[in-house]
């Protein structure tokens, strides 16, 4: 089974920590990839980020469906792409928000989230109302670090998400605590181990999500709204992304 990890941000030190989260909870016969776009921004932090990097993301499933690939996994909080990255593919496509969501009700029936930036919380927010999981977060909680920081003030970003988890544990009345930016994806232990809940990070938990469903031999229906783009020509700087023609 080959997996694609998809880091819609341009930081190769970022998708490599990413690829090596994801490798280590892999299944033996597992492959993870782990890639970023060629272009697009250096961290997302804003629906402006966001629909930037979802170009990329488009251009890195194109690029694994020439290399038969199995599944897919979004590393950004934001899920960035995922509805249009499932259009044009038959196999899974996970965000990391959403798998992070589902598993954590499966074993508390609270959660809050810790992120990076108050203002990418409230992306959070709308996410959890759209996939309907709002009734099981008590709150969404900021570190207040740019997302760069967990590559470059390691030590500091790691003391400050504890902080923030700790004060969720201690006020929130919750069971478990879902973090809020792929940029964690190598810290779940260390949190895990300071604070004392379960701590469910989303690049891993995809993961699982992933082999689950290659292994039910399940994919992206290609029944209403999901089935493939209709064939179409794209203008401009735009005019690779044609297909169908």
């Amino acid at each position: 089974m080959k997996i694609r990890v998809i880091n819609p941000n341009t930081t190769a030190g970022m998708t490599e920590k990413i690829g090596e989260a994801a490798a280590r909870v892999a299944a033996p016969g597992t492959r993870i990839v782990a890639s970023n776009p060629r272009s697009g921004p250096v961290s997302i932090e804003s629906h402006f980020d966001e629909a930037i990097s979802a170009v990329g993301v488009i251009e890195e499933v194109r690029a694994g469906e020439l290399e038969h690939t199995d599944a897919y996994i979004l590393a950004c909080f934001g899920d960035p792409g995922l509805l249009a990255a499932r259009e044009i593919t038959r196999a899974p496509v996970i965000g990391i928000a959403e798998a992070a969501f589902h598993l954590a009700t499966l074993i508390s029936t609270r959660f809050s989230i810790v992120t990076t930036l108050g203002r990418t919380g409230i992306i959070a927010e709308h996410l959890l109302q759209s996939y309907g999981f709002a009734h099981h977060c008590r709150r969404v909680r900021a570190a207040e670090i740019p997302v760069l920081d967990l590559e470059d003030n390691g030590a500091l970003a790691l003391d400050r998400i504890i902080d923030e988890c700790l004060r969720a544990k201690a006020e929130d009345n919750i069971g478990a605590i879902v973090l809020g930016c792929g940029g964690m994806a190598d810290l779940t232990a260390q949190i895990s181990e300071a604070v004392g809940l379960p701590i469910i990070e989303g690049v891993t938990a995809a993961v699982k999500l992933a082999e689950s469903l290659v292994s039910l031999g399940l994919g992206t229906s290609k029944f209403g709204d999901l089935d493939f783009p209709r064939a179409k020509a794209f203008s401009g700087q735009f005019e690779f992304l044609s297909h169908g023609q």
